[in-house]
C-alpha cells in the first residue's frame, strides 16, 4: 500500500471515528464544515483523496488538529516525530509547499506546526478558520506578505507575526527571494468555537 493510501485508509477512519465521537450526524458535520454530505460518506468510506481545503474544514469542525485527523495519535509525555513522518499537506511545480512538522491536542484545542516554503511569485489563500483560531509565524528567509482580511503586512527575515484568522487570510511572495516560515496554528476545541456552520 502506498503511503497516500495508508493515509486515504487513515483519514476514513480517523474521520468517522472523530465524527461519531462529537455526535455528528453526516448532516451535523457537513452543515458545520460547510463540506457536502456527498464528499464526506466518500472520504469515510476510503474513495477519495480531499483536497487540503477540504480536510482543513473537516478538522477545524471537529475541533482536532489536522495531525490527528491524519492519524498522528498524541504518545507520551514526549513524542519524537522523524523527518519522514512529517505530511507534506501541498506542493506547487515551482516549489511551494506546507509541511506537517507535528501536531497534538491540547487542553485548550488543537495545536499545529507547519514548515513553509513560497517560491517568487507564488503564494497561498486560505477560507477563515473556526473562530478564536490563532496563528503565529516566524519568517527564516525572503520577505512574507501577509493578507489577513483584506490588509497586506510585510513580515521580513527574522520578523514574526501573529494574528486571529478566523477571517479571510493569505500568505505571498511578492519578493525575488524564496520565503521560507515556521507556522504554529492554536485551534479552539469543540464547543468554545463559534456559529455551527463552520469555517
Amino acid at each position: 500500500m502506498s503511503d497516500l493510501d495508508q493515509l486515504t485508509q487513515s483519514l476514513a477512519r480517523n474521520l468517522k471515528r472523530w465524527r461519531n465521537e462529537r455526535g455528528f450526524t453526516l448532516d451535523a458535520l457537513a452543515a458545520r464544515a460547510n463540506v457536502s454530505r456527498g464528499m464526506i460518506i466518500q472520504i469515510e468510506q476510503a474513495r477519495t483523496n480531499p483536497s487540503v481545503g477540504t480536510t482543513v474544514k473537516l478538522a477545524d469542525a471537529l475541533g482536532i488538529s489536522i495531525a490527528t485527523l491524519l492519524d498522528q495519535e498524541p504518545g507520551p509525555r514526549v513524542r519524537l516525530v522523524p523527518a519522514e513522518r512529517a505530511v507534506r499537506m501541498w506542493s506547487t511545480p515551482g516549489g511551494s509547499s506546507s509541511v506537517l512538522l507535528v501536531g497534538t491536542e491540547g487542553r485548550g484545542g488543537p495545536l499545529e506546526l507547519l514548515a513553509w516554503t513560497l517560491a517568487p511569485g507564488e503564494g497561498s489563500a486560505s477560507d477563515p478558520h473556526v473562530e478564536g483560531t490563532t496563528e503565529l509565524l516566524h519568517v527564516t528567509s525572503g520577505e512574507l506578505t501577509l493578507l489577513v482580511d483584506g490588509v497586506a503586512h510585510r513580515v521580513p527575515a527574522g520578523a514574526s507575526a501573529c494574528f486571529t484568522s478566523d477571517v479571510p487570510h493569505a500568505y505571498r511572495n511578492e519578493g525575488t527571494e524564496t520565503v521560507r516560515m515556521t507556522l504554529a496554528a492554536a485551534i479552539p476545541p469543540v464547543g468554545r468555537s463559534g456559529p455551527t456552520s463552520g469555517s
